[in-house]
């Protein structure tokens, strides 16, 4: 039986859980889940755990994750990003020095008030279906923490980002554009905590600078310790001979915990459920081997007593 993590470079227009049925197929395997949901525009990492790594996804709950964003200013829709209904179109005339201090404002713990359109539940009911009903209700507000929110270099298909002040074609731009409103296009590289919305992120910064704000592209490069390198499309999969050599062990999960190998005695308490004293370590969380070399568990020890925090043997 398929047992591990596979990373996937999630394609535009595919929701998380359609990449969790379409692997479910693949390997044959009801048991499958995914670490981190992706809305159906964005592309990129989305860590897939299969057969008896599905036991780990909570513990990938708290990853934190890297995105790169194309932020479009002068845009303002009611899904926060550009796939919903313009609201507002305001014209773009900001200093790249204007634009530095709105994002001073947005890194490090900040309150964000999750969207409407999200799956977050009030009452029982999501709120996108809510939102889909043209209703809006209060929600609270979120601490969530911005580790970095950098500009990135510009790709020569998005357009110029900033005027810097003294852009005397930008008049002719806007007219040549045939557009009331001028909007610019920047891309933005988002290391975030769990939990944070990047289109309200992009919405919030357009809020902050009078112009507005919504998403345009989203890509996620890294969740957790997993980052787009290890990523695999859903082509490579299909057309793969063995779709199993191309999962990860899921003791990669807790690579940053130390190795703690028991001899077979341990081993067979620990399969019963029973607690293991008398062991040299240091109190801490740990990947527990046995012998073999066979992953057996998270374990956490004690005044040098290893208890069981999570196991991943066969039953």
């Amino acid at each position: 039986m398929p047992n591990g993590i596979l990373i996937i470079d999630k394609p535009a227009g595919w929701t998380s859980q359609d990449v969790v049925a379409k692997l479910r197929g693949v390997f044959h395997e009801k048991r499958v889940g995914h670490g981190g949901t992706l809305d159906p525009m964005a592309t990129g990492v989305l860590p897939v755990f299969i057969g008896r790594a599905t036991r780990a996804v909570p513990f990938f709950e708290h990853a934190d994750k890297v995105y790169e964003a194309e932020l479009r200013l002068g845009l303002v829709t009611d899904t926060q990003d550009v796939t919903g209904r313009t609201l507002e179109e305001h014209p773009v005339d900001i200093t790249q020095e204007q634009f530095e201090a709105a994002l001073a404002r947005f890194r490090g713990e900040i309150q964000q008030i999750p969207p409407m359109y999200s799956a977050i539940k009030v009452n029982g009911q999501k709120l996108y279906q809510l939102a889909r009903k043209g209703r809006e209700i209060e929600r609270e507000a979120r601490t969530v923490t911005i580790y970095e929110l950098t500009p990135v270099g510009s790709d020569p298909l998005i357009a110029p980002v900033i005027a810097d002040g003294n852009d005397a074609a930008a008049p002719q731009r806007q007219e040549a554009s045939g557009d009331a409103s001028l909007r610019a296009d920047v891309r933005l590289r988002v290391h975030c905590s769990k939990g944070t919305y990047v289109r309200t992120l992009c919405h919030d910064v357009g809020a902050a600078l009078g112009c507005g704000g919504c998403m345009a592209a989203l890509r996620r490069t890294r969740a957790g310790r997993y980052g787009i390198e290890e990523a695999h499309t859903l082509e490579e999969i299909l057309a793969a001979p063995d779709p199993e050599a191309l999962l990860l062990p899921v003791d990669s999960l807790f690579s940053d915990r130390p190795a703690l190998r028991v001899n077979e005695n341990a081993e067979r308490k620990l399969r019963n459920g029973a607690a293991v004293g008398t062991l040299n370590a240091v109190d801490g969380e740990y990947r527990v081997y046995a012998e073999s070399g066979e992953f057996l568990l998270l374990g956490r020890v004690t005044k040098g007593q290893l208890n069981t925090v999570k196991s991943f043997f066969e039953l």
